[in-house]
């Protein structure tokens, strides 16, 4: 059954020429809070519509636990000022459309899971991002890559008009994407040791996986355009849950193939990933590394444990009997590796919320590891620093009841001075440290490859 909420009436929907989104998105370059969510591989379930939109009514900024509104704190707790501007904003759903028709569009930081689990043990690191950035978005524009269609939905047609007008502009031209010179803060011998270091917590009980990754930094060029390295990214990279936000001088760029949760008002669906082979340009190599992964004793348990994990989750705010596994370790291929992925859903108890949905699931199972808590705590111990958006989430929850958030990795965080990159993996007890070290390398090849020359 739908949850009961107070329906306003529908948004205004215009129909506007078909187009690539990022080619959309060059003609609102300079927008405040420009945000785009993206399917550049297309999908008929995963990559069918993608989203942009800018200019908010209204933004959320969520730092050490305390949310402000438009830069005025908030005595409530981020979620339930989430929340409340969500039920404020109701609006029904437009059935056989995008599903993203106007609300909250933006990032939930890694570090946001320490107030959502109080009793970890995790060190407060410096900050690479806040801990959250919502932007409320009264007008967006929701393309269908299957029907080669695309519409404005705006809560006022004039402010549907004005962004169509907007879109007449002509494309910003992009400047370089170029990097060089980045630095690990875990260089191979640091990491191959935090790695055997989790496999010793592994063997003696403590956990049964963690998600170890390492954070490549570079000084930012002046002339560095996150719009010129997006585009690079996206042809290199191509991804279902691709992203492009660009805020007030700090910028997140993702390619990332992984969902965290999708909610239609009904059902949540999360889509683990765990196991992980590149891809090999020749077509006989590369069907064997597929049949390597597949048969993986180690990589399939990886997985198992993480959708064990997503089932607890989900348990904590489905309705008894309805959580379950409809796929288990099915392959999906990308442009520079296979990955197996499974897919965990479940129907949302009745009386709950959206909100209550995310602050189950999140962070990531498959970035944390298993039992959550425990891992988180050892993450940090080993990683010594914040991840920031990196293993956090990218996308939209909607004043219409539906959300889809994807799990950010293949991202990039580029604040006024540094340009960040992470990668890593899931280590378990059969895990081997130079092995883990290549595959965090192998994660994150495309994107360096987007940065170079």
């Amino acid at each position: 059954m739908k949850h009961e909420r107070l329906k306003l009436a529908p948004p205004h929907v215009r129909e506007i020429i078909y187009a690539e989104p990022f080619a959309l998105a060059r003609r609102l370059k300079g927008a405040k809070a420009l945000t785009l969510l993206e399917s550049v591989q297309r999908h008929e379930h995963l990559g069918r519509y993608s989203f942009l939109a800018a200019a908010p009514r209204q933004t959320l900024v969520v730092e050490k636990g305390v949310a402000r509104l438009d830069g005025v704190a908030q005595a409530e707790a981020p979620l339930a000022v989430v929340q409340r501007l969500l039920d404020g904003n109701a609006l029904a759903h437009v059935a056989g459309l995008p599903p993203f028709q106007g609300g909250l569009a933006g990032y939930i930081a890694y570090e946001f899971g320490r107030s959502l689990e109080p009793k970890a043990r995790i060190p407060d690191f410096p900050a690479l991002a806040p801990d959250m950035v919502l932007h409320v978005y009264d007008t967006v524009i929701g393309i269908d890559h299957m029907q080669e269609r695309a519409w404005i939905f705006a809560r006022h047609a004039a402010e549907g008009e004005a962004l169509e007008k907007a879109l007449k502009a002509k494309p910003q031209a992009t400047g370089h994407h170029v990097v060089e010179g980045f630095a690990s803060n875990l260089p191979r011998t640091a990491y191959e040791a935090a790695v055997r270091a989790t496999v010793e917590d592994i063997l003696a009980g403590d956990i049964f996986q963690a998600n170890i990754t390492q954070c490549f930094s570079a000084a930012r060029p002046p002339d560095f355009d996150p719009f010129a390295f997006y585009q690079v990214l996206r042809r290199k990279n191509p991804a279902t849950f691709a992203a492009l936000l660009d805020y007030d001088g700090a910028q997140v760029i993702s390619s990332s193939p992984e969902r965290l949760v999708k909610f239609d008002g009904v059902t949540a669906e999360a889509r683990p990933i765990k196991g992980t082979r590149r891809r090999d340009a020749d077509p006989q190599r590369d069907a064997a590394l597929i049949t390597e992964l597949q048969a993986s004793r180690k990589d399939r348990a990886e997985n198992v444990m993480i959708v064990d994990l997503l089932r607890n989750d989900l348990s904590r705010v489905c309705r008894p009997g309805t959580v379950k596994v409809p796929v288990l370790c099915g392959l999906e291929s990308y442009a520079n590796v296979h990955h197996l992925v499974s897919v965990v859903q479940g129907d949302l108890r009745p009386g709950l919320h959206l909100t209550d949905l995310i602050a189950a699931v999140f962070p990531g199972g498959s970035i944390t590891g298993a039992p959550k808590i425990r891992a988180m705590e050892i993450i940090a111990e080993r990683e010594q620093m914040a991840r920031g958006v990196y293993c956090g989430a990218i996308g939209y929850m909607g004043f219409s009841g539906h959300s889809d958030f994807n799990i950010a990795i293949r991202t990039v965080q580029a604040t006024p001075d540094h340009i960040h990159v992470q990668g890593g993996g899931g280590i378990t007890a059969k895990s081997q440290a130079p092995a883990e070290y290549e595959e965090s390398l192998t994660k994150i090849a495309r994107i360096m490859e987007a940065f170079a020359p």
